[in-house]
């Protein structure tokens, strides 16, 4: 009889743990995302498709608001403009994880193209002023590679235009931008700025964009937002593992035009899930290229997620 009796308050705690497992994860489903569409939307793609009304796609100019407005439980967005708005109060959104490592490229139409043609050629950038192109001419510097020339366009759509129209121009531009251009123009060749940097810094890429999440939803609905940075990193680890499912999900969404250009551009957004804490010491080697990009000082302690 006691055994019968120990048996079934087995069951009983089994389906108890089973039942609070479950509505965690039920409670993470619910959990809203605001993202700038292309790369960073690209890592979370496969919890997007599963629910899309839970998650909004901005313009990446807009990002701040995002931040501001603090709607979203988890808002994905570049490092830099995470950490400069924290520091001076306009975001309560801490750093939870590192997604994307970089996913510029110098690319040109030019027959064999080589990365040090630059020093005969110059080189354009997009983004005048920002993390983006202070890495790239961080990069080329520490490798030697002086530009003849620098020049500045808005934007990687702007970049990519020049790429497509100039047979001698050599740009930065970023995928999955620079898959859809190839597949334009098969004369365009392109040299990982990540191959560059890791030269100059010894980081296997560099933080670019992160999952940030909401101080309140961190204390208010802590069970949904562990099991959702559970369920995220799976996401966004299978860019590398599962490129097929990831590629079909984006372009479910429309975050990328088809699944040919996205199998091809997912390998080379560097998509890859790193704690923020882990990642600590690539985000501050990033910061130190250029700390104006960060607000001007290394983010603090309290700008790093860390469930306990």
């Amino acid at each position: 009889m006691k055994k019968l009796i120990s048996g079934v308050l087995a069951c009983l705690l089994i389906a108890g743990s089973v039942t609070a497992l479950s509505a965690e994860e039920r409670a993470a489903d619910a959990i809203t995302v605001s993202s700038p569409n292309g790369a960073p939307a690209v890592a979370l793609a496969l919890l997007a498709e599963k629910q899309p009304e839970n998650y909004t796609y901005v313009a990446a100019e807009t990002i701040a608001a995002e931040f501001a407005q603090g709607k979203a439980d988890v808002i994905i967005a570049p490092i830099n403009a995470g950490a400069k708005l924290f520091k001076v109060g306009k975001s309560s959104y801490q750093l939870a994880a590192v997604v994307t490592w970089g996913n510029l490229y110098f690319a040109s139409q030019k027959k064999n193209f080589k990365i040090k043609d630059i020093k005969k050629s110059g080189v354009t950038l997009f983004g005048e002023n920002t993390i983006n192109a202070s890495i790239a001419l961080f990069s080329l510097s520490k490798n030697g590679i002086e530009p003849k020339s620098v020049a500045y366009l808005a934007g990687a759509a702007q970049t990519q235009s020049l790429l497509l129209t100039d047979k001698n121009a050599v740009v930065v531009t970023a995928e999955p931008a620079l898959t859809a251009a190839k597949m334009k123009n098969p004369a365009i060749t392109a040299y990982p700025l990540n191959e560059l940097y890791k030269k100059a810094s010894g980081f296997d890429g560099y933080a670019q964009a992160g999952l940030f999440v909401k101080k309140e939803t961190a204390s208010e609905k802590e069970g949904a937002l562990k099991a959702f940075l559970s369920q995220a990193e799976k996401a966004v680890n299978a860019a590398a593992s599962d490129t097929g499912a990831v590629a079909k999900a984006a372009v479910a969404l429309e975050i990328l035009p088809n699944v040919k250009i996205a199998e091809s551009a997912i390998p080379n957004c560097n998509l890859r899930y790193v704690p923020a804490k882990e990642a600590r010491k690539a985000i501050e080697a990033t910061a130190l290229v250029d700390v104006q990009q960060f607000g001007g000082a290394l983010p603090a302690d309290d700008f790093y997620y860390a469930a306990e």
